[in-house]
Protein backbone atom coordinates (compact mmCIF):
# COMPACT_ATOMS: atom_id res chain seq x y z
CA UNK A 1 0.00 0.00 0.00
CA UNK A 2 1.11 3.27 -0.93
CA UNK A 3 1.47 5.59 1.99
CA UNK A 4 -1.27 8.61 -0.06
CA UNK A 5 -3.83 4.70 0.69
CA UNK A 6 -3.02 4.37 4.34
CA UNK A 7 -4.46 6.32 7.50
CA UNK A 8 -3.69 5.04 11.04
CA UNK A 9 -6.55 4.86 12.98
CA UNK A 10 -6.21 5.17 17.24
CA UNK A 11 -8.10 4.60 19.99
CA UNK A 12 -8.04 4.52 23.86
CA UNK A 13 -9.28 2.15 25.89
CA UNK A 14 -10.21 2.16 29.50
CA UNK A 15 -9.69 -1.50 30.04
CA UNK A 16 -7.16 -4.47 28.55
CA UNK A 17 -10.37 -6.39 28.18
CA UNK A 18 -11.58 -3.76 25.81
CA UNK A 19 -8.81 -3.12 23.78
CA UNK A 20 -8.44 -7.11 23.22
CA UNK A 21 -12.00 -7.56 21.94
CA UNK A 22 -11.24 -4.09 19.60
CA UNK A 23 -8.28 -6.17 18.44
CA UNK A 24 -10.31 -9.51 17.76
CA UNK A 25 -13.05 -7.88 16.12
CA UNK A 26 -10.81 -5.64 14.05
CA UNK A 27 -8.69 -9.21 13.10
CA UNK A 28 -11.52 -11.74 13.00
CA UNK A 29 -14.40 -10.16 11.86
CA UNK A 30 -12.95 -7.81 9.55
CA UNK A 31 -10.34 -9.34 8.14
CA UNK A 32 -7.58 -6.57 9.20
CA UNK A 33 -3.71 -8.25 9.59
CA UNK A 34 -3.11 -8.74 12.80
CA UNK A 35 0.65 -7.35 11.95
CA UNK A 36 -1.19 -3.69 11.39
CA UNK A 37 -2.70 -3.87 14.53
CA UNK A 38 -0.53 -2.20 18.06
CA UNK A 39 -1.31 -1.66 21.41
CA UNK A 40 0.40 0.37 24.12
CA UNK A 41 0.08 2.09 27.12
CA UNK A 42 -1.09 5.97 26.48
CA UNK A 43 1.60 7.26 28.85
CA UNK A 44 4.69 6.12 30.31
CA UNK A 45 3.45 4.03 32.92
CA UNK A 46 2.74 0.05 32.34
CA UNK A 47 -0.88 -0.33 32.47
CA UNK A 48 -4.13 -2.78 31.81
CA UNK A 49 -5.99 0.25 31.79
CA UNK A 50 -7.68 2.51 34.45
CA UNK A 51 -10.46 0.05 35.34
CA UNK A 52 -9.74 -3.59 36.71
CA UNK A 53 -11.25 -6.53 33.99
CA UNK A 54 -10.64 -10.01 33.28
CA UNK A 55 -7.61 -11.74 35.40
CA UNK A 56 -7.73 -8.39 37.60
CA UNK A 57 -11.41 -9.16 38.45
CA UNK A 58 -11.39 -11.40 41.70
CA UNK A 59 -14.80 -12.92 41.15
CA UNK A 60 -17.41 -13.15 38.42
CA UNK A 61 -20.02 -10.51 40.28
CA UNK A 62 -17.44 -7.80 39.73
CA UNK A 63 -16.68 -6.97 43.27
CA UNK A 64 -13.14 -7.43 44.40
CA UNK A 65 -9.62 -6.45 42.36
CA UNK A 66 -6.41 -7.46 42.62
CA UNK A 67 -3.93 -5.29 44.79
CA UNK A 68 -0.87 -5.29 41.92
CA UNK A 69 -2.89 -4.89 39.02
CA UNK A 70 -1.28 -2.42 36.88
CA UNK A 71 -4.14 0.53 36.76
CA UNK A 72 -2.23 3.03 35.84
CA UNK A 73 -3.81 4.69 32.87
CA UNK A 74 -5.65 4.27 29.05
CA UNK A 75 -4.41 1.79 26.99
CA UNK A 76 -3.99 2.85 22.51
CA UNK A 77 -4.62 0.62 20.01
CA UNK A 78 -3.78 1.79 17.07
CA UNK A 79 -4.27 0.08 13.21
CA UNK A 80 -2.64 0.81 9.65
CA UNK A 81 -4.97 0.51 7.04
CA UNK A 82 -6.04 1.02 4.00
CA UNK A 83 -8.98 4.34 3.39
CA UNK A 84 -11.49 1.70 2.24
CA UNK A 85 -11.25 -0.44 6.13
CA UNK A 86 -11.33 3.28 7.85
CA UNK A 87 -15.40 2.31 8.43
CA UNK A 88 -14.95 -1.24 9.38
CA UNK A 89 -12.02 -0.34 12.09
CA UNK A 90 -13.79 2.39 13.18
CA UNK A 91 -17.02 -0.26 13.99
CA UNK A 92 -14.95 -2.54 15.57
CA UNK A 93 -13.47 0.51 17.84
CA UNK A 94 -17.03 1.42 18.85
CA UNK A 95 -18.33 -2.00 19.30
CA UNK A 96 -15.45 -2.89 22.22
CA UNK A 97 -16.01 0.99 23.45
CA UNK A 98 -13.19 3.11 22.00
CA UNK A 99 -12.96 6.42 23.44
CA UNK A 100 -11.06 9.26 21.36
CA UNK A 101 -10.72 7.29 17.74
CA UNK A 102 -8.82 10.04 15.40
CA UNK A 103 -7.10 9.25 12.93
CA UNK A 104 -3.80 10.32 10.88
Amino acid sequence: MSSDNVKTLYATFDTRQAADLAIEHLVQQYGIDRTDVFVEAKGADNTAGTEPSGGDVLNREGSGTRSDAALEGQLQVSVDLALEDIAKAQAAFEEAGARDVSSR
